[in-house]
């Protein structure tokens, strides 16, 4: 297991937790954008559970590597819908947020598979 891989596993779960608390915490810059884009408030805590459990995946993937590749891939699938929701909802100025998120785990899941 090499550092680069433990250290982006460990950034791309720590952006992914933030971003599973703002959804909890109903941040306001979470809350506002999420409606203009059509989504009812009922789904935050889905949207935000589902973030979380991907966030201890990828931490748990460090010593499970399968988990962590499961937990990768359902975030990138995650993170593309939010591009298809916020391009079908014609917000594409907001495109690069979500995949600001995916990046750091796009790039977990190829460190994990090289190793």
């Amino acid at each position: 297991m090499s550092t680069a891989y433990v250290v982006v596993t460990i950034v791309a779960a720590a952006m992914t937790a933030f971003s599973a608390g703002s959804a909890f915490l109903r941040a306001a810059w979470v809350v506002k954008p999420i409606q203009d884009y059509g989504i009812p408030d009922s789904w935050l805590p889905w949207l935000g559970a589902a973030k979380a459990a991907g966030a201890a995946g990828l931490l748990v993937g460090l010593a499970v590597p399968a988990i962590g590749i499961a937990a990768g891939i359902g975030l990138v699938l995650y993170f593309t819908g939010a591009v298809i929701t916020v391009v079908r909802a014609r917000w594409y100025s907001h495109i690069p947020f979500p995949l600001v998120y995916a990046a750091p785990i796009v790039g977990a899941l190829a460190l994990g598979l090289a190793a």
